[in-house]
């Protein structure tokens, strides 16, 4: 190589993370250089999984998501409704939390209820956001951080997998259908759509899948990845906020108990469990870019704060 070319890679690499930088995401950081030979968890990659991060390709991804999502609802959804021991079980955690003194859920309810415009928000936030935002870190993942994006992935779909084991074996109903409850669906008084089940959605979606709540797992995820990620102040203030605000959704709008929440924390420690045996580290520790299919050569790993 002369030193025309040298210069050259330097340049390049330093406007790369330059342009990462002014993007307001962590520099990847490159302690050999740009670029560190590749294999599989061979010496002197600096890769510490057996995986090295490939380029994903889009058709596959929209697919392998689509699929896997028609997967679970359908899965979720064939699971047998057992109404009697959904109810015995909605009991049984009102009656554990009112022990531990935190089964407020009914007074939080009530009191969001009394306020239209707010639990009509909430309601369409219940039904939206959970989706969107999920979908729309995926995106930016596989646009921005293709390196880190399929390790991301495998955390989400095996917190998603996980899940199906509680709605098969722990059928529970949500709050807002509990016999004896004082709580208020507030889609049905509302007359908004803000659940499947509920209103004229109840016949072809499970009503008993409350445990875990997918809804905190999944914005969790959310907020970790992007808050480990990004460097901007304000955009890891709103990845914080968003997992706290889905909680007071949830909650506000009777379609789970706060120990839900706990079950959907429970499958996220899963799925980083899950990744982290694959890939060896979070996916926020790996390099932001994949392999370079030209050269069989992959940037080197990120630090922790990725400067």
């Amino acid at each position: 190589m002369t030193d025309r070319d040298a210069a050259t890679d330097r340049d390049a690499a330093t406007g790369g993370d330059a342009a990462a930088d002014r993007d307001g995401e962590r520099a990847v950081t490159s302690p050999g250089g740009p670029h560190a030979p590749a294999g599989r968890a061979a010496a002197g990659t600096g890769f510490p999984g057996p995986w090295v991060p490939r380029a994903p390709r889009l058709w596959i991804e929209i697919v392998l998501i689509a699929l896997s999502y028609w997967v679970y609802s359908l899965i979720r959804n064939a699971v047998p409704e057992q109404r009697d021991a959904a109810m015995a079980n909605a009991h049984r955690i009102w009656s554990l939390e009112q022990s531990l003194g935190i089964a407020v859920e009914d007074a939080v309810n009530r009191a969001a209820n009394s306020v239209t415009w707010l639990i009509v928000g909430m309601n369409y936030y219940y039904a939206t956001l959970h989706f969107v935002v999920t979908l729309g870190v995926l995106v930016w993942l596989f646009r921005a951080h293709s390196g880190r994006y399929a390790a991301a992935r495998l955390v989400l779909f095996s917190t998603t997998a996980v899940a199906l084991v509680g709605y098969y074996f722990f059928p529970l109903a949500p709050p807002r259908l509990m016999e004896g409850g004082r709580f208020v669906d507030t889609v049905v008084v509302h007359h908004t759509w803000g659940s499947m089940a509920s209103g004229d959605l109840a016949n072809v979606s499970n009503q008993y899948a409350a445990m875990p709540s997918m809804h905190v797992g999944w914005s969790v995820w959310c907020g970790v990845v992007v808050a480990l990620i990004v460097r901007r102040r304000w955009v890891r203030v709103l990845a914080v906020l968003y997992p706290a605000t889905t909680l007071l959704v949830i909650v506000c709008t009777a379609n789970h108990f706060w120990l839900d929440a706990v079950g959907g924390l429970l499958c996220l420690a899963f799925g980083f469990t899950t990744g982290h045996l694959v890939y060896r580290t979070p996916p926020w520790h790996l390099p932001r870019l994949p392999e370079l299919p030209a050269t069989g050569r992959v940037p080197a790993p990120a630090g922790r704060h990725d400067r």
